[in-house]
């Protein structure tokens, strides 16, 4: 398991146990003096458990994470975005295609002309959006 995991999994694991004793102790049919004390001790073992935390570590992870997603946000450019559209569009033109060939495959007229109908279109939203892509 790597170390993010690792991490974020028992950040997940503290605040469930914490937010699992908070709610039981303050549902319990107790004392409000015992209630208090019950969620003191539970503090104090967060607190404790807060303690074996590596700051740095936790701040380098989130920095590391931050330049990550600001060079993900840089090479998203409009070159990429079409490239990418016009993959997918190229992926929905052999869809409809295979759509024709299913009718034809049938026999079945009506099947055939709609399914031809739905191409045509598919092909013409498909180009509408990559002009508007590099248009802009």
């Amino acid at each position: 398991m790597s170390k993010d995991k690792k991490k974020g999994g028992f950040f997940k694991f503290l605040a469930g146990v914490s937010l699992g004793a908070a709610a039981g102790v303050l549902l319990a049919p107790k004392a409000g003096s015992e209630t208090r004390k019950d969620l003191k001790k539970y503090i104090d073992q967060l607190l404790e458990e807060l303690k074996t935390v590596d700051v740095d570590e936790v701040k380098q992870d989130i920095e590391a994470k931050i330049y990550e997603i600001r060079e993900s946000l840089e090479n998203l450019d409009k070159e990429t975005v079409i490239k990418v559209a016009k993959k997918k569009a190229a992926e929905i033109q052999d869809m409809a295609d295979e759509l024709v060939d299913y009718a034809i495959e049938k026999g079945t007229p009506v099947l055939e002309e709609t399914a031809a109908t739905v191409r045509a279109k598919a092909i013409e939203v498909t180009k509408e959006v990559l002009n508007k892509l590099e248009e802009k």
